[in-house]
Parts: C-alpha cells; sequence; structure tokens
C-alpha cells in the first residue's frame, strides 16, 4: 500500500486541509498507517498534481487562509482498483522486538524500561482508540453500530488497532514478567 491510497481514503467523507489531515491520520488511519505531517503535504501535491484530488482555497477572516481537498473520481476509481487488489499479508518490523530477541546477550534491565515505556505507550493507545470508536458510535451499542452505523469502515480499523494495542500491552507485560523472574533466579542463583 502507498501512502496516497490512505490519504485518499481518510479524504472520502469531507473535505480536509493538510492539518485536519494531519489530525486524521494520528487519531484514525495511525491505526493502520503512519506518515509524518510534512509526508501528507507532500503526498497532498502529488495527488493533486495526479488529479486524484481537487483542492480549493477557504478564505478565512481571523487567520490565514487554507486549501481544502476532496476526492475526485478519478481518485475514487484508484481506490477502487486498490482495493480490488490482492492484500500483502501484514509483516512486522519492530526494533523493540530485535532488542528482545538479543535479551539473553544483553542488558535485561534495559529490556524492561523499554518494554515498560511500550507498555504506557500502548495504553495510550488503547484510550484514545476506545475515546474514538465511542465518539464514532454515539449512543448505540456496538452491534447496533456495526449493523446500520454509517461509518463502519472507521470503526472496523479501530477495532484492529485496539486489538493491535491490547496484544502489545498484553505481551509487553508477559515480556517484563519473564526477564524479571529470570533475573531473579540468576540472582538468588549468584
Amino acid at each position: 500500500m502507498a501512502l496516497r491510497h490512505a490519504v485518499l481514503a481518510a479524504l472520502l467523507d469531507e473535505e480536509l486541509s493538510g492539518y485536519q489531515l494531519a489530525k486524521s491520520f494520528r487519531l484514525g488511519v495511525a491505526n493502520f498507517w503512519h506518515a509524518q505531517p510534512q509526508q501528507l503535504y507532500v503526498e497532498l501535491t502529488r495527488l493533486e498534481k495526479d488529479g486524484l484530488i481537487s483542492g480549493r482555497e477557504v478564505v478565512q477572516e481571523s487567520r490565514p487562509n487554507k486549501r481544502v481537498f476532496t476526492v475526485t473520481d478519478a481518485g475514487r476509481a484508484e481506490l477502487e482498483y486498490f482495493t480490488a487488489a490482492v492484500a500483502k499479508p501484514s509483516v512486522i518490523r519492530d526494533d523493540l522486538l530485535v532488542k528482545v530477541y538479543s535479551a539473553d546477550h544483553v542488558d535485561s534491565d534495559i529490556l524492561i524500561v523499554l518494554l515498560a515505556e511500550r507498555v504506557e505507550s500502548a495504553r495510550d493507545k488503547i484510550e484514545l482508540i476506545g475515546e474514538l470508536l465511542r465518539t464514532l458510535r454515539g449512543d448505540r451499542t456496538e452491534e447496533e453500530f456495526l449493523r446500520r452505523g454509517e461509518r463502519v469502515g472507521p470503526y472496523l480499523t479501530g477495532l484492529r488497532g485496539l486489538a493491535f494495542e491490547q496484544g502489545n500491552l498484553e505481551w509487553c507485560e508477559r515480556a517484563i514478567a519473564v526477564l524479571t523472574q529470570r533475573q531473579a533466579d540468576r540472582d538468588n542463583h549468584a
């Protein structure tokens, strides 16, 4: 998947400025695609040049003018083509996993600190995604929303992001417990 498809998907529901798009990525799209704000601005320029989005200037009285973007018919066709293509399996690329893989040969205390930091990050993301899901579904139950909700795509990707972060949290807590116990066993036998 290219960044262009994630940007097109983020623009499907409403016109967004570059700033609003970056905020949208941070709150929702980050569940499946990470991008820096400057990457998004570059991609918006490319997509507009390629005719996949159109931009218009919005005049603001008390602030500088802004450009907002919307997906064109060509952009929707690009997303249709992308959607029909075979999806590649997910892969994990995580430097923390490389560090933990080396656990038998490096300082466990450092790994425990890094894992604890990841636990806190996962907790923060779980809270953020949970709030996003509550906002999307409003006063409906999850099952009601999934049957009749108007924005089921963002909700489903939010559920995947939630499961991912819960998995991270559980794995990190287990890894901390294992490394802590092994360190205590070594200390008792020394």
